[in-house]
């Protein structure tokens, strides 16, 4: 039997274009505000033949067994042959505990990636 979990991808955010990259831009109980971005430091190719569908937010706090789904981002309008969609988020949210930012981006082409980040509240 097959898993879906075999079938995503990890990857340095430097060194691939397709593995979400997480960035807290602030972290205090009263909210978190988190960047999430495909291809921030190599750019994504997004036309119509090839571009990031979706990225997906998700929150663990600690000692929590399953994550909490804080954002669903989906890139549905892609120019034909031009590069108009920016795949990436901001997000804000409530977290009473430090935890995990876990993310994940499907390109149409390549598939399901994922990355993951602590949040330490200030």
């Amino acid at each position: 039997m097959e898993y879906l979990k075999d079938t995503v991808q990890v990857g340095d955010w430097k060194g691939e274009k397709h593995v979400p990259s997480i960035m807290v831009l602030s972290s205090d109980k009263n909210e978190v505000m988190v960047k999430v971005r495909v291809g921030e430091e190599i750019a994504h190719p997004n036309t119509f033949e090839h571009h990031i569908g979706w990225i997906k937010l998700y929150y663990l706090p600690e000692g929590a067994k399953l994550p909490v789904q804080v954002a669903d981002v989906n890139f549905t309008a892609h120019g034909e042959g031009n590069s108009l969609t920016d795949p990436q988020a901001v997000v804000a949210f409530k977290a009473e505990k430090n935890g995990k930012l876990l993310a994940q981006s499907y390109c149409n082409i390549h598939g399901l990636w994922e990355n993951e980040a602590e949040l330490v509240l200030g």
